[in-house]
């Protein structure tokens, strides 16, 4: 059974930064992309990055470029998000998704949380002003 599990959230103020981790089990992930959407309340799931298996070619959200990096560690089978700058917009549940498929498309293939297929339960982070 596949799961992921995000961790790292939690309460900082506007300018600070938080590292979000997932793990990954049930599968080897190093193969598949990986990626970050966030949902506020009230608002759809929003995507934020993505990242292919090797780590060379990311896709970042206008809203988050410059700001935010996502990486991954294939031997830990875990992604990560180091968000920095926050601002009290980015307040959010940050989820965590995987892909079944070992190709890399294009932004738009990714930007869309249909196309996931593999999802976390979230992690709160909240920027205070």
């Amino acid at each position: 059974q596949v799961q992921l599990v995000e961790s790292g959230g939690g309460l900082v103020q506007a300018g600070g930064s938080l590292r979000l981790s997932c793990a990954a089990s049930g599968r080897t992930f190093s193969s598949y992309p990986m990626g970050w959407f966030r949902q506020a309340p009230g608002k759809e799931r929003d995507f934020v990055a993505a990242i292919n298996w090797n780590d060379d070619s990311t896709y970042y959200s206008n809203s988050v470029k410059g700001r935010f990096t996502i990486s991954r560690d294939n031997a830990k089978n875990t992604v990560y998000l180091q968000m920095n700058s926050l601002k009290p917009e980015d307040t959010a549940v940050y989820y965590c998704a995987a892909e079944k498929t070992p190709l890399w498309f294009s932004y738009n293939y990714y930007f869309n949380p249909a196309r996931w297929d593999y999802w976390g339960q979230g992690t709160q982070v909240t920027v205070s002003s």
